[in-house]
């Protein structure tokens, strides 16, 4: 296949860029032949200079247009040798993996080395995409960590100094943010070509053959996952594709945002879907905005993490995302912090007219992974609560910085969900009820989440029981409304920006809110939850457990990495009551419960969402129900503080936990006249008028 896609280069930065890589290749190749540090280090540089060769065919053949036209088999033969050392049983004998590093090498250099091969896999992705300088800067630093244990070698010693190496991975990073921010922003904001986006738009979508011209891991997942999407008829392809760009569209249209102003928009997906992205591209084009299709951040140093932010595939190996998520010790400290933040503000502002007329994303995510716990490691690199205060200051202040120039009461956004093959054998037969789920009558759901919305802005709070082992007991305080004609308390979300439809969301008053959530299982950003208790003090996490691991202090590191994001609490930032009992029959009919996504599982029951509301950057955006009420309840006591204290104001994260019908005992709204309104009893609606939500729950049971 040739594709139309070609990275642009001027000639002479080119031609000074090939002597370069040139000449670090030729010292690479002989250190594959022959490595002159001591016998201990030896393996460890043969083995990256070996994967640093690979990587170079591939690069070069990308850049003259010649790999993508080479046999199926070679591409083929490329994925796995390239990712061949994260298969899980070569990953234990891997310097990929710190507990194999630090094994061979000692703590330090193990532990800091690995790091550096860890980012050194970034360069697959960039040879792919003809990214030479992102390839050659890695190469680079490579050599130039090579020749210190030459060195110290030469003069008689083992190692170089340990703080040296350090030094220089850190003033690696340091020297090269402005061009790897700049490559990684514009291709999230204004980079309209990609190879990712010459692949959708001109490969032979029959055929699964053109997975392999990503440079991403490709597994027997994304094959099925396109065989099985070439199977459906245009019709089939077409209606996934209007609901996914229809509900961007409308997201728009909810919140009085202008979509005539924005010219871009943002697609992520998962391998296989790219008969739904090409027709997708299609109908945003009709809209008159272009796409912008981007690979997920590779480097580490660019916050690669679980959560991806681009095209995705299968992980080959979760743990070893895992095992280097805080990689960046080695350099992120106060200054590093500094010179990032001054670099991402320039690198914005160098490209600040794309940015303001960029939409948003419009994301198409996956389901069907077994979860994933990750295994605990004492010789991976950890992090203090010194540092893990600073990542976070970090993530709060460039928040702060791209909201100047993507405007949150500007952009929308759109998420969809469907499963893939990994989900098991039923596949086909979920993946055809998932896209009803995904299309039911919106306006049989509007009236009545209507009659919901009608009883709760009568209340002063809301008391939320569990039952059948759930120890949930939580009153959540509502926000006041003075003119009840023309303000609500909750909106009304009928299938726009979060498909599918059936929820009714507020955000609530944190003091007043006290109490216990607590749910079985749950499965939240891709991991695994046991036995999660959070407990609320005035709307703010005060404790918070897991039964993830026995140990006491690892449940506290693994919640503070994958829940609370390095910080110290986080408050209430949305409750919501989910009323999609179809999904809930679906989820509960094919054995879903452990690997539902978020966005369609916090439709099957109440929810909360810990860390910013629903409206973040967006409060002063006025936004309507269908019955044209304002919606009032758009902001707390910490998003208030944002124009007098923007950091204080937000936390960056928004993670839903849904309580499951089958553990609900009861859900009472409370006036304030201690009037109790029941909304849902033992799992099942009570309000009159709400009967067919009850329908699919009644059915299961005779099931």
């Amino acid at each position: 296949m040739s594709y139309s896609y070609k990275r642009i280069f001027d000639n002479e930065d080119l031609e000074y860029l090939m002597e370069r890589h040139e000449l670090a290749m030729e010292r690479i190749g002989s250190i594959c032949d022959k490595c002159e540090t001591d016998d201990a280090y030896y393996p460890y540089f043969n083995q990256a200079a070996l994967f640093l060769r690979s990587v170079d065919g591939i690069l070069l053949s990308a850049i003259e247009g010649s790999f993508f036209k080479t046999s199926v088999n070679r591409r083929i033969q490329a994925n796995k040798d390239l990712y061949i050392e994260l298969r899980p049983r070569y990953y234990e004998n891997s310097y990929l993996n710190p507990s194999f590093a630090v094994r061979k090498l000692g703590k330090e250099f193990g532990q800091l080395l690995s790091a550096i091969y860890a980012e050194l896999r970034s360069c697959i992705i960039y040879a792919y995409s003809q990214n030479l300088e992102q390839v050659l800067i890695r190469e680079e630093l490579f050599l130039e960590i090579y020749y210190m244990f030459v060195e110290a070698k030469s003069e008689g010693g083992k190692a170089p100094n340990f703080e040296s190496v350090k030094e220089t991975f850190k003033s690696f990073a340091f020297d090269y943010l402005d061009i790897m921010l700049a490559d990684s922003l514009g291709d999230s904001f204004a980079n309209t070509e990609s190879l990712p986006k010459a692949i959708v738009m001109e490969a032979d979508l029959g055929d699964s053959d053109y997975l392999y011209d990503y440079g991403e891991y490709i597994s027997d997942t994304e094959l099925s996952m396109a065989t099985f999407m070439a199977t459906l008829s245009d019709d089939d392809i077409d209606r996934m594709a209007y609901t996914f760009t229809e509900g961007y569209r409308l997201g728009f249209i909810a919140t009085g945002k202008d979509i005539s102003i924005k010219k871009t928009v943002e697609i992520r997906y998962f391998l296989g879907f790219e008969r739904v992205v090409r027709k997708a591209v299609q109908n945003f084009k009709d809209m008159g905005l272009d796409a912008i299709i981007h690979y997920s951040s590779p480097s580490f140093m660019l916050s690669r993490s679980v959560i991806k932010r681009g095209i995705e595939s299968t992980s080959i190996n979760r743990q070893f995302d895992s095992d280097h998520e805080y990689d960046k010790v080695f350099y992120f400290d106060h200054a590093f912090m500094e010179r990032k933040l001054e670099s991402y503000r320039d690198c914005l502002d160098k490209i600040k007219d794309m940015a303001a007329v960029y939409g948003g994303p419009a994301c198409i995510e996956s389901f069907g992974e077994k979860p994933f716990t990750p295994v605990k490691k004492n010789e991976k690199t950890s992090a203090d609560a010194q540092a893990k205060k600073l990542f976070t200051q970090y993530s709060g202040r460039a928040g702060e910085i791209l909201n100047r120039y993507v405007k949150g009461e500007e952009r929308s956004f759109t998420i969809i969900a469907f499963p893939t093959p990994a989900i098991g054998e039923r596949f086909e037969d979920i993946f055809r009820e998932t896209i009803n789920i995904n299309t039911l009558n919106y306006e049989l759901y509007r009236d009545m989440q209507q009659i919901i919305i009608d009883t709760l802005d009568k209340a002063d709070y809301v008391h939320v029981l569990g039952r059948n082992g759930n120890r949930t007991d939580i009153k959540v305080q509502l926000v006041d409304i003075t003119n009840p004609d023309k303000e609500t308390k909750f909106e009304n979300c009928v299938a726009d920006v979060n498909i599918p439809v059936g929820e009714v969301f507020t955000s609530p008053r944190l003091e007043g809110t006290n109490g216990i959530l607590h749910v079985k299982e749950v499965f939240l950003n891709g991991i695994q939850f046991v036995d999660l208790t959070l407990e609320f003090k005035d709307g703010i996490i005060d404790n918070i457990t897991c039964g993830n691991y026995e140990d006491e202090e690892e449940c506290k590191k693994f919640i503070d990495t994958y829940l609370l994001f390095n910080h110290d609490t986080l408050p209430l930032g949305e409750f919501a009551i989910g009323t999609n009992t179809v999904a809930y029959k679906a989820t509960k009919t094919y054995g879903l419960d452990s690997i539902m996504p978020i966005l369609i599982a916090e439709k099957t029951g109440p929810h909360f969402a810990v860390g910013d509301t629903c409206y973040s950057h967006e409060e002063d955006v006025d936004t309507f129900n269908p019955n044209g009420k304002r919606i009032v309840a758009k902001e707390n006591s910490f998003s208030a503080k944002r124009k007098t204290d923007p950091q204080a104001a937000y936390f960056n994260c928004h993670t839903d936990i849904t309580i499951p019908y089958d553990e609900l005992g009861s859900l009472c709204a409370i006036t304030d006249k201690k009037e109790e309104i029941f909304i849902l009893k033992d799992g099942r609606f009570v309000l009159e008028g709400l009967e067919k939500l009850n329908e699919p729950l009644d059915e299961l049971s005779v099931d």
